[in-house]
């Protein structure tokens, strides 16, 4: 597992996987900007309907107060809304990734396997459900820790553990899709479980690093890769191309 990882990490850096990595990095960035605009401007928009609201109930403060009242509001709803997008990215950035998954597993393969028979590429809308479904994981996984955040590091362990099983178990499921057909990829998984829980939690501490995280989609499927191909007992070869 310590080799996929290493290979994983070290195909980042090269020239075809680069190129991935950007484009899926300034996608996420472009949907985290986009959601935190439209959050920003919703939130600002209740605080100030609803200090208009009070203002006009209550009669008992002058309007400079109300005024000021919806401006802290607002700039506490965009300090929520920065610290709310450090645990979106992972979701979003999953999203984005679901697009280019194909892209970084025929690299990999290219560069490990290039004896070996290639994978092909998911359909597009199994690709989409798939990318959709991990973001809304991750997602869920956030919302159940959030309420425990506060308890001496509770939540945090729930997020590790959570993300751990699901991005383990999605992005093996992609890399193994590629070779078999979903019901076998699935069995697979199961079959292996524990070990595709200890991937998983490698791919959860690359996901706890803010904005390192934005790479996690195109370094999860690399190292996903490898380990399908170990459990398929295969043995990889770098290409001299």
């Amino acid at each position: 597992m310590t080799d996929a990882v290493a290979k994983a990490i070290a195909q980042l850096f090269t020239a075809p996987l680069r190129r991935v990595l950007l484009k899926a990095i300034g996608l996420a960035i472009l949907f985290i900007i986009i959601i935190g605009i439209a959050m920003q401007r919703l939130l600002a928009s209740l605080a100030e309907n609803g200090a208009t609201w009070a203002e006009q109930t209550a009669g008992v403060a002058p309007h400079s107060l109300w005024a000021t009242l919806a401006w802290i509001l607002s700039i506490m709803a965009g300090l929520g809304i920065i610290t709310g997008a450090l645990f979106l990215m992972p979701a979003v950035s999953a999203f984005v990734g679901s697009f280019f998954v194909d892209e970084v597993a025929e690299k990999v393969e290219l560069k490990f396997y290039p004896h070996e028979p290639p994978g092909r590429p998911l359909p597009v809308f199994r690709g989409l459900i798939e990318g959709i479904k991990i973001a809304l994981l991750a997602l869920l996984v956030y919302l159940l820790a959030l309420p425990f955040l506060l308890f001496f590091g509770f939540g945090l362990l729930i997020l590790f553990f959570g993300n751990a099983y699901l991005l383990g178990r999605e992005y093996f499921e992609l890399a193994a899709m590629r070779f078999r057909p979903p019901e076998e990829a699935k069995a697979m998984r199961k079959a292996n479980a524990i070990y595709i829980l200890l991937a998983g939690m490698i791919i959860a501490a690359f996901v706890s690093l803010p904005f390192l995280n934005l790479a996690t989609p195109v370094f999860a499927m690399a190292f996903m890769v490898h380990i399908h191909k170990k459990l398929s007992g295969s043995r990889g070869v770098e290409s001299i191309r």
